[in-house]
């Protein structure tokens, strides 16, 4: 199936990480231009990358306007960045200092990256914008994870209705485990495993002009949670 991302211009932010780099090179085998973003300025595979602080309003800023002067275009926008869960002190899961910098971190740096995208799309008619979110999302036990991964699902709702009908889309991705070996089983009360590669399948597809029909929606990937029905 061809995707029509040829041509396409998309900031992946985060673009260094696990699940990053495999969008990345998704997005690259479809012969869209994906431009990294991240708070290093290390040269990754095409060459260099642009430095982002994606907690500062105007850095977020300055990045979109870097690729609407490099390449003249936007089409789409990926939000990987935020630090991995393995980062979280599960001591202090119900702890308000981590849950708010968790928050800030995850949900608000989204919000702010897509803040600086959206008017340009909305201009443009046409728009993907991707979060990567988690299935903790819908499971009580670790607050500080759940929160965080809640709040990007409802910021990215509110802003796909906010710019319903415009030719621009807003959707999440919530994995369960990411690993390069993905288990086939899926336990009781546990979200089903799946690869970076597999994940970044679903990105390129929401991204894409054929998923125009779907916008505000949290899609897991792996299985979603076994035994717990959401709405």
């Amino acid at each position: 199936m061809d995707l029509g991302l040829s041509g396409r211009a998309v900031l992946v932010v985060g673009g260094g990480g696990l699940i990053g780099r495999a969008v990345v090179g998704r997005l690259r085998e479809e012969g869209a231009t994906a431009v990294v973003a991240s708070r290093s300025t290390e040269p990754d595979a095409t060459g260099t990358r642009l430095r982002l602080d994606a907690r500062d309003d105007a850095s977020a800023t300055a990045a979109v306007e870097a690729v609407l002067a490099h390449h003249g275009r936007l089409d789409g926008l990926v939000v990987t960045a935020a630090p991995s869960a393995q980062t979280l002190d599960a001591t202090r899961n119900d702890d308000p200092a981590q849950v708010l910098e968790a928050f800030d971190a995850k949900a608000v740096v989204f919000l702010r990256l897509a803040a600086a995208a959206l008017p340009v799309m909305r201009e443009a008619g046409y728009g993907r914008v991707v979060g990567i979110s988690g299935q903790n999302a819908f499971l009580t036990g670790g607050t500080t994870g759940a929160v965080r991964n809640a709040a990007l699902i409802v910021t990215a709702k509110n802003l796909a209705d906010a710019v319903a009908g415009s030719g621009v889309t807003v959707n999440t991705v919530s994995p369960g485990t990411v690993t390069p070996t993905p288990a086939a089983e899926v336990q009781p009360g546990r979200g089903g495993e799946s690869s970076p590669d597999q994940v970044a399948d679903l990105v390129a597809f929401l991204l894409s002009p054929r998923a125009a029909a779907i916008s505000g929606e949290s899609i897991a990937t792996g299985h979603r949670v076994r035994g717990v029905v959401t709405f």
